[in-house]
């Protein structure tokens, strides 16, 4: 089994993981967006005229949702590619 990294001590390592996930999120962000207007616009085309209080809930939901799972997704990128995953499975052996 190889040796862990520096992992998130070092700090020059622990910014570019941040950098790298700060940039993760800000791609799902602009897909939430991405995402939640196309459902306002399909939901707008259906239904008709949408109230704001629709439209509020439909950007929550929808771009809630995305953004929560590029955050979730991120941080499994973050903790596997800074070397956590091993310092875990170094403790198991």
């Amino acid at each position: 089994m190889r040796e862990p990294g520096p992992g998130l001590d070092d700090p020059a390592h622990a910014a570019y993981a941040w950098g790298r996930f700060r940039a993760i999120m800000a791609w799902m962000v602009l897909a939430a967006a991405t995402c939640s207007a196309a459902a306002i616009v399909a939901l707008a085309w259906v239904q008709g005229p949408l109230a704001l209080v629709t439209m509020l809930a439909v950007l929550g939901g929808v771009g809630g949702s995305v953004v929560m799972a590029g955050a979730l997704m991120g941080l499994v990128f973050l903790s596997s590619g800074t070397g956590h995953d091993e310092n875990v499975d170094r403790f198991d052996d």
